[in-house]
């Protein structure tokens, strides 16, 4: 992607819309926000080919489905604040809304697609960036119902099984985001704090888009792309972290999701959280095993100017960081 001052200024103003999110204290200022977002982040994307032509109108769409439908339950609970009964109902739809907004099951179905034809840099933005606002409205909505419990469930299965049969990496991580929103999403009912989750998954999507993007890998059949034992090993360790196996950084996050719902008695809607996080393991290997089980061969010339071994050793280090934050914590 083409990094010119328009870009620059529409990742201003995409940033500068989720704090007004963030900070507003009332539902008109939050609903303000999320349509700034919105304004800004589709001219980002652009960049003058069908492919981005396609995802701006999949992203503008169900967008702004989730934004008239948010728009219409504020203006409703204006005009019938005192009856309870249609109070939780508005609240129901705001959390629709915001659920479409986010791409949470079953209203996920715009994300895989629309992911499908960005490049990893607006892919990163769009699975972490994009989530924080929309997930701020639905911590302050404070609605927990058993629709609420049925999006995470959803979320989780569809994330899972979603991602088993696709051949776009871009696809497999959409999936991927799917499954990991159903985790950020259930520390929202038991009061936790959501946002460290967040904090941990944009670090290693940071890490594996900066990967895929510096090699220019799309679809599985291109992942035998290197000869050099710690690029494999790195990249490898980067799949699993992200898929959340011990002893690697992204377990830490659900770790913690999980002693929470252990403590809270969501024993049922967590082994299914568990087991659908097993099936994204095999996935994440599938996006492994090609490169570990062929050798690649290149030009000499390619091999040495393709090795950065800083930011090879660097992200090691960051994804085998949860052992020593653990030993840490006895001291």
């Amino acid at each position: 992607m083409l990094w010119n001052s328009s870009k620059f200024l529409f990742m201003l103003i995409l940033i500068f819309s989720s704090m007004v999110t963030m900070s507003a204290n009332n539902w008109l200022g939050m609903w303000m926000g999320l349509e700034m977002n919105l304004m800004s982040f589709i001219p980002f994307i652009s960049n003058n080919n069908k492919n981005s032509s396609k995802a701006m109108m999949i992203y503008f769409i169900s967008q702004s489905i989730g934004s008239i439908i948010m728009l219409f339950s504020i203006m409703m609970n204006m005009l019938i604040l005192n009856e309870s009964l249609m109070s939780t109902l508005i609240k129901m739809m705001i959390m629709i809304s915001i659920m479409i907004k986010i791409g949470a099951a079953p209203f996920h179905f715009w994300l895989p697609e629309m992911m499908a034809n960005l490049n990893w840099t607006e892919c990163f933005i769009l699975m972490t960036w994009q989530k924080m606002a929309p997930l701020i409205i639905l911590n302050n909505l404070m609605l927990i119902n058993w629709f609420f419990y049925f999006s995470v469930i959803m979320s989780s299965i569809v994330g899972s099984i979603g991602g088993l049969n696709q051949t776009s990496l871009r696809k497999m991580l959409a999936f991927s985001s799917i499954n990991h929103l159903s985790w950020m999403m259930i520390p929202i009912s038991m009061n936790m704090n959501w946002y460290k989750y967040l904090i941990i998954y944009t670090m290693c999507m940071m890490m594996i888009c900066y990967f895929l993007n510096k090699k220019n890998i799309y679809y599985l059949n291109q992942l035998n792309f290197s000869s050099f034992f710690m690029e494999k090993m790195v990249y490898s360790i980067m799949m699993l972290s992200i898929g959340g196996l011990p002893p690697f950084l992204g377990f830490l996050p659900k770790w913690m999701v999980i002693q929470y719902m252990m403590n809270s008695n969501l024993n049922l809607v967590l082994l299914i959280m568990m087991l659908s996080s097993l099936l994204t393991l095999f996935y994440y290997l599938r996006m492994i095993s090609p490169m570990i089980l062929t050798y690649s061969t290149m030009n000499k010339w390619s091999y040495y100017s393709s090795k950065n071994t800083f930011m090879i050793y660097f992200m090691l280090m960051i994804n085998l960081s949860l052992p020593l934050i653990s030993i840490i914590s006895y001291f």
